[in-house]
Parts: structure tokens; sequence; C-alpha cells
């Protein structure tokens, strides 16, 4: 499993810092948060590029704690292939309003509360008619045009 600094800005996301890893990536947002070590993790991952295997699911936790009470909390998920955005078909745009949970475990949903921390728990199936090659994968958390929580991973589809 990798876990990986998690970066927030408002137009898109930039490259993180990988830990358990290459550790050629950087921080340019400037932005602190505590602890992102262990914010974002994908299993099965041992090491950037991330292998995601046709046929199979990737499994994703994402902790988040919303600077705003909001309604609903959706995906936004792309696959930069050659500098072109491609959408994870099922993933992209879908509510994670039932995939929440507190920091205590205890099954949450929408609305969340400002300034609660949230965990996010899913899996994401890698499609076979996705192409063979490596690209960006850029993911974020959002409500409307506000990201909770936005990064980049390199992966290798296989």
């Amino acid at each position: 499993m990798v876990s990986f600094i998690v970066i927030r800005y408002s137009c898109r996301c930039t490259v993180i810092r990988c830990f358990g890893g290459p550790k050629n990536y950087s921080n340019n947002s400037g932005k602190n948060f505590p602890d992102l070590a262990n914010n974002v993790q994908l299993s099965p991952c041992k090491r950037p590029p991330c292998r995601l295997k046709k046929g199979t699911d990737q499994k994703i936790t994402i902790w988040f704690t919303p600077d705003k009470d909001t309604q609903s909390v959706d995906n936004s998920v792309f696959a930069e292939v050659l500098g072109v955005p491609l959408p994870f078909v099922g993933v992209d745009g879908v509510s994670i309003c039932d995939k929440i949970w507190t920091e205590d475990d205890q099954k949450a949903s929408c609305p969340l509360k400002s300034g609660t921390k949230y965990q996010y728990r899913d899996s994401f199936p890698i499609l076979a008619f996705y192409p063979s090659v490596e690209v960006k994968v850029k993911w974020a958390l959002k409500s409307g045009s506000d990201e909770f929580v936005c990064f980049e991973v390199p992966a290798r589809i296989v």
C-alpha cells in the first residue's frame, strides 16, 4: 500500500510527494496539511507508478475534513493520457455520500459538517476497454466548485 500527501487548491491538482516509493515528486501548493502521509491510501499499490490491472478493482481510502458545511460530495476522477484528461467511467461525477465514515468508524452520510474528519472508502474497477498506457490519475472530492481533497498519482494501466 502506498500513502500520498494530498494537495488541495482551486483550479487543478498538482503532483504529490509519495511515501514508500520514489521521492522525486514535489508539493507545489504551499498549503500545509497535518499528517498527510496517512490521508490517501491506494491498494494494491506497492510503489508508483501504481499498476492498475484491467479486470480488477483498485481500493482507495481518503481522510478529509471539510472547511465548511456541505450538502453533497462527488468524485472528480480523470486519467491524463498524453495530456488529455479522460474521465474514469463509473467513478467520475459519482456521489460519495453513501461511502463515508466518521473518525470513530461509524457510518456517516451527507450533509457533512465543517471541521469534522471523515473517511471515504471505495473501490473502483479498472475496465477492460481502458488502454494499456501510463497515466496520471487526478482525483478530487468536490462539492460544486469547492475541492476538499485533490491529488495526482502516476499509474500504469496493464
